[in-house]
């Protein structure tokens, strides 16, 4: 029975470490999308 709440916790905490990576990475591509769309709005101008 202890290793399953061993295991539950360790399952929870890369869970959640995930959810943040992922996050950043969401932030780091619309970022990305941001200066892109900004150069080509300056490029037509």
């Amino acid at each position: 029975m202890r290793k399953l709440i061993v295991l539950s916790a360790a399952a929870a905490a890369l869970l959640v470490a995930a959810c943040n990576t992922v996050e950043g990475v969401g932030k780091d591509v619309s970022a990305a999308g941001k200066a892109v769309s900004n150069t080509a709005k300056d490029v037509k101008k």
